[in-house]
């Protein structure tokens, strides 16, 4: 049987996904988030591929804590759109609520240039 906190977040999820479409001209920034890493991807559904991925699985892991990686991973990704030429993105939080490490990412995404 399912935990009861994994039902609620592929509910929202659903209802998100319902709403957000990744274009080329505006693709998709997924996140996902476990309980040990944070995975970010710029996505165009239109063709099915991924265009940039990052996560902290890439970057040079040290004392800091789960909140300041995400915040690198947010920035990593800001900086291989840059270097795509993606400006605009949709936010897709892929279920998970708008607080902690998914607005860390976010924020970090938002200062390296991405807009959402």
């Amino acid at each position: 049987m399912k935990d009861i906190k994994l039902i609620k977040r592929e509910r929202r999820h659903k209802r998100v996904r319902a709403k957000v479409f990744g274009t080329a001209q505006r693709p998709r920034l997924a996140i996902f988030r476990s309980a040990r890493h944070i995975y970010a991807q710029i996505i165009n559904d239109e063709e099915k591929k991924t265009l940039v991925s990052a996560s902290d699985l890439k970057l040079k892991k040290s004392d800091k804590g789960k909140l300041s990686l995400a915040s690198d991973v947010g920035k990593a990704i800001a900086e291989a759109c840059t270097k795509a030429k993606i400006k605009k993105v949709v936010f897709d939080r892929g279920g998970f609520k708008y607080h902690g490490r998914v607005k860390a990412l976010a924020e970090a995404a938002r200062e390296g240039g991405l807009e959402f």
